[in-house]
């Protein structure tokens, strides 16, 4: 998919969905780079294995588990749960955690707006379009990845450039879309 594609499917939709004031060129950046650094835009499943298979714990293109934050931690946060709750209504999907997991495997508007509740409950400001460090903090306390927590320095270092890339060509999509 497309980063236009998912801003005019998921993106926009999500957050029309949700409280005023969400929706921002500093909210959909990073919503963009974590979807690149995540999945690309092209599996709705964590791809596990050799040879890789659509088999992991982790859905949707923010890749979330059913235990972790953008499923479990928004509907129980007390900054999200309300808004949560109208996401889930508006989308049809029982308020559980195992219907919400099942559910953003398809749904990129529900996965859209659960990602951006996920970045909502970060006590710090959404970092500057252009401020890609903050960004990237931002990404590793509210997204967790295992990736990085279990990698050496070496994949640390790729996972960095990584997410350097993906944060310039979401900041460029933003552009172009402007």
């Amino acid at each position: 998919m497309t980063l236009e594609q998912i801003i005019k499917t998921g993106i926009a939709p999500a957050m029309a969905l949700l409280p005023a004031g969400m929706d921002s060129q500093r909210a959909r950046v990073m919503l963009l780079a974590i979807g690149l650094q995540e999945s690309r835009f092209e599996h709705r499943r964590q791809l596990v294995g050799s040879p890789p298979r659509p088999i992991g714990p982790a859905k949707s293109f923010w890749q979330a588990e059913q235990g972790g934050g953008m499923v479990h931690g928004v509907r129980l946060h007390d900054k999200s749960r309300a808004p949560a709750a109208t996401l889930y209504a508006a989308r049809g999907v029982v308020a559980n955690d195992a219907a919400i997991w099942n559910a953003i495997e398809q749904d990129d508007v529900l996965a859209a707006g659960l990602a951006r509740l996920l970045l909502w409950t970060d006590p710090k400001p959404l970092p500057a379009v252009e401020d890609e460090a903050s960004a990237w903090q931002l990404y590793l306390r509210t997204w967790r990845p295992g990736a990085w927590e279990r990698g050496n320095a070496q994949q640390r270092a790729d996972l960095r450039a990584k997410w350097a890339r993906n944060h310039a060509q979401a900041r460029a999509a933003l552009e172009v879309a402007a």
